[in-house]
């Protein structure tokens, strides 16, 4: 699936206080047979969203507006993402309208598999991440603001905070570059490679 630039984004933010979200709370297993179609939304968080009876949860924080259909920066405890490897808990989270995640830590299979598909995670200090969190209970439908190319996280306060963010990363992002697609940008300098690296026996032409 073709990727969307990343530079800035100003949207809702979305407060998860519960910490260890796994992969399998993201999008239970049953669901990874199925194919990546418009039902892939609803999968989301299904078991933390939806009673047994397939009703909403309303204590669950995605099942109440505006952070139900607006909703696109969610705000997390540590170590979200941890579990298994499953790439689809990233694809659930975007096909729902998410486009970043930020916590203080997360399952390192997630954080990678999130820049592979253009996602943003995001690591701030625990205390940072709780005081956004507390400022999203406050004011249901406060928007947080991220800056890619400067990498910062300005909250509802107006206070910005500085994040890490490799440079490949950040080249790939504001691109809207997967790993294919940063390969075939150097397609030039790989043809100039193997030409001035071909062996003299096999001549210019071959």
């Amino acid at each position: 699936m073709p990727q969307t630039p990343f530079i800035q984004l100003t949207a809702v933010g979305v407060p998860m206080d519960k910490a260890n979200v796994d992969t399998d709370q993201v999008i239970p297993a049953r669901f990874l047979k199925y194919p990546r179609d418009e039902k892939y939304p609803t999968y989301l968080f299904h078991d933390l969203r939806l009673r047994p009876d397939g009703t909403e949860n309303p204590d669950f924080i995605l099942s109440n507006e505006p952070y139900k259909t607006k909703g696109q920066i969610l705000v997390a405890d540590r170590n979200f993402g941890c579990g298994s490897s499953r790439e689809s808990a990233v694809y659930a989270l975007q096909d729902w309208g998410f486009r970043a995640v930020i916590a203080p830590s997360f399952g390192d299979i997630f954080f990678n598999n999130s820049f592979k598909n253009g996602f943003l995670p995001i690591r701030l200090a625990t205390e940072v991440c709780n005081k956004l969190r507390q400022d999203l209970h406050d004011a249901p439908g406060a928007e947080i603001a991220i800056d890619v190319e400067a990498q910062t996280v300005t909250g509802p306060d107006g206070v910005a905070h500085s994040f890490e963010l490799d440079d490949f990363r950040k080249y790939c992002l504001v691109r809207g570059l997967d790993d294919i697609d940063f390969t075939l940008e150097q397609t030039s300098k790989i043809d100039s490679f193997e030409r001035s690296n071909r062996p003299s026996w096999l001549g210019h032409n071959a």
